[in-house]
């Protein structure tokens, strides 16, 4: 299956991993087109100085076209910001794009409340099927 990792840059150096776990057990895995720019740098990821480091390429847009060719995303929703299973708004975005194409959503975690998250109602009518961490129940 060919799986877009979708989630928080801060998350950066865990999408790497994933993405080759991913192709250990024969899928193929497409990460954020900047990385190993944030994995380089943590201190840009939420910064507009990151995103104008890749000024020639709208970063949502290229991650939304990976979604397109995709058969499924894969979300990797670890604690951010003392939020068990963070789901940021780019990566809310990424899941709508996934969900209006049809595509399989997969969130590694469980997902927050609705009190700790206020868009997790959102995310939970996508339907995605939470994996619990173990990347062997990707169907």
């Amino acid at each position: 299956m060919k799986i877009t990792i979708c989630g928080s840059m801060n998350f950066a150096k865990e999408m790497l991993e994933i993405k080759n776990k991913l192709e250990e057990i024969g899928h193929e895995a497409i990460i954020p087109i900047d990385t190993e720019a944030s994995i380089c740098n943590p201190e840009l990821n939420d910064s507009l100085e990151h995103l104008e480091n890749f000024s020639e390429v709208d970063l949502d847009k290229d991650h939304f076209n990976k979604i397109s060719v995709s058969d499924a995303i894969l979300v990797l929703n670890y604690q951010k910001n003392n939020i068990t299973g963070y789901v940021g708004g780019a990566t809310l975005m990424e899941i709508a794009v996934a969900r209006h194409l049809d595509k399989k959503i997969f969130v590694l975690f469980d997902l927050p409340d609705v009190d700790t998250l206020k868009y997790a109602m959102e995310i939970k009518l996508a339907k995605p099927i939470i994996l619990s961490g173990d990347l062997n129940k990707l169907i």
